[in-house]
């Protein structure tokens, strides 16, 4: 996973370069003065750590609760073939390496530019909103997770799917898979981030910002059916899991911040650049 690690830390500068046309690495800069400056962020930056720590060992857990629940049959009689039939349709040897691209690296790639981006212009609302929805879409799926177990499509033999990660990535099973359990599938956490980091963008006011997060957000939800992960019912409850936990946030992040710090006005260069 080491190789994973370094080029989703050079897709994270490259995002943050591109959207605020800033040196990328004057956010880490603005990170240490915002948790220097403000008890409040350091709060929800350790709020937000703990959640993804509990994520981590969720697994764990979930072993040793001993649970022997499964539902995936409940989801394949409500929509059947769909994610086989998309397959069908679009499978292309040349589209499966970028649909695995965005799968793998774009998803935390574009959430950790986020950050950067709001931190480099300054928007204070935006950047407490993006840690308050990570909180909370972790805190409402790691439950559903363990006691609402439903296995990956392609491992659901009547669903007809293949697994189409190892064409690219034969090894996902053992570098990857100790991330994510096989039967952690509803809600779906890779378009529930992915969209909630779009919906976020269109609020920030960031044309540029709004771009890049939305191709990727449809690129990773069209990728969980492509490479036969998740099911029709997995997208639909990560997508209202985004839109609730995103308007949540901005309510928390306005209680959160004072009136001023909500509309500090954004650097001129990121305004010009738009």
């Amino acid at each position: 996973m080491n190789h994973v690690v370094l080029y989703t830390v050079v897709i994270v500068i490259l995002l943050i370069w591109i959207s605020t046309r800033r040196n990328p690495f004057m956010a880490f800069v603005e990170l240490g003065k915002e948790l220097l400056h403000s008890y409040k962020f350091l709060l929800v930056i350790i709020g937000m750590i703990s959640v993804l720590l509990l994520n981590k060992y969720e697994l764990q857990i979930e072993q040793n609760m001993h649970l022997a629940s499964d539902y995936t049959s409940v989801f394949f009689g409500l929509e059947g073939h769909f994610v086989q039939t998309l397959q069908q349709i679009f499978y292309a040897p040349w589209l499966t390496p970028i649909v695995v691209f965005f799968y793998i690296f774009m998803l935390q790639a574009v959430l950790a530019a986020s950050l950067g981006v709001y931190l480099l212009e300054k928007n204070r609302l935006m950047l407490y909103a993006t840690c308050y929805t990570v909180i909370l879409i972790y805190t409402v799926a790691i439950p559903f997770f363990l006691y609402f177990p439903i296995n990956e499509v392609w491992s659901y033999a009547p669903a007809g799917v293949r697994f189409i990660m190892l064409d690219v990535f034969p090894n996902f099973e053992q570098e990857y898979r100790p991330l994510s359990g096989l039967n952690n599938c509803f809600p779906s956490l890779h378009t529930a981030i992915a969209v909630a980091t779009a919906l976020l963008a269109f609020r920030s006011g960031n044309n540029r910002w709004k771009i890049i997060s939305t191709i990727s957000a449809v690129a990773i939800v069209f990728g969980i059916f492509y490479l036969g992960i998740h099911w029709l019912i997995d997208m639909l409850g990560g997508t209202l899991l985004a839109v609730v936990s995103t308007s949540v946030a901005v309510q928390l992040a306005k209680l959160t911040l004072r009136s001023e710090e909500t509309s500090l006005p954004v650097r001129s260069r990121a305004t010009d650049a738009r």
